[in-house]
């Protein structure tokens, strides 16, 4: 008989990622550039912070941010309901985007077309510079090991390193990539530790702003649960049956610019 995963230093995770920036809603890629929330980004952080309470009422919590400040100010939402201080961990920041950082989608194809056309195929991106996938997974798994023993950690991040964390704490390999679609602005996914290894108990969940699902429909501009595609969930390595249909460049209102 085989011993179980090594026990972490907590059993619940709550990832949680920062709130709108106007780069998201304008599809530009943000990588770790560190644009500030938008209105609307506050407004997010400042709806969900006493849901995120309510759920953690009574509960020994850890709170830790990356360092990029749109993260941070989504956790300072959050800490004073709590009673507890946010932590700020670099390693939990945003996928490293090299030259892409701070270009539109449209900017990308224009600039660097062979890069791009590398990114719709499902490819590698050479010369894009900034991190492989497995870099982020790394780093952010490193994270998450080093927390103090706590029954719950709230990990404030961001799209690409959460999804990279969510898929490295549930192992899953290459043939499994983009399975679950990536965070929307202040939406959050918790995974609980058990005896097989973490669990992802729910995904991409978050808090309506008041009247937004009227008549059984959100408005245009929300992004809602299940937002475009991400610059940063291009593979490290080639896949078979890579296709364009995998990461199409997504409208503007639903782009999932990295950040």
């Amino acid at each position: 008989m085989t011993a179980g995963p090594l026990a972490p230093p907590v059993r619940r995770l709550l990832v949680w990622r920062h709130g709108r920036t106007e780069w998201n809603a304008h599809g530009r890629f943000q990588g770790q550039l560190d644009p500030p929330l938008d209105d609307e980004g506050r407004a997010q952080a400042a709806r969900t912070a006493p849901h995120l309470a309510a759920v953690l009422h009574d509960q020994d919590v850890v709170l830790v941010s990356s360092d990029l400040q749109r993260a941070v100010d989504t956790a300072g939402a959050l800490a004073p309901l709590l009673g507890v201080p946010v932590h700020v961990d670099e390693r939990l920041r945003e996928h490293g985007l090299g030259s892409w950082e701070g270009l539109t989608r449209d900017e990308v194809a224009e600039r660097h077309p062979g890069q791009y056309e590398d990114w719709l195929a499902g490819r590698p991106v050479p010369g894009r510079g900034g991190e492989a996938q497995a870099e982020v997974a790394a780093r952010a798994l490193a994270a998450v090991a080093d927390l103090p023993r706590a029954a719950t950690a709230v990990l404030v991040t961001h799209g690409g390193t959460a999804g990279r964390l969510v898929e490295a704490l549930l192992g899953l390999g290459l043939e499994h990539k983009r399975i679950f679609g990536p965070l929307g602005n202040c939406h959050w996914s918790e995974l609980a530790f058990q005896a097989s290894g973490w669990r992802l108990m729910r995904h991409n969940l978050y808090v309506p702003a008041a009247g937004q699902l009227e008549g059984g429909r959100r408005p245009a501009s929300d992004r809602g649960s299940f937002p475009g595609p991400s610059a940063t969930d291009v593979p490290d390595a080639p896949r078979s049956g890579a296709t364009p249909e995998e990461a199409p460049p997504a409208p503007v209102e639903d782009a999932d610019a990295a950040g």
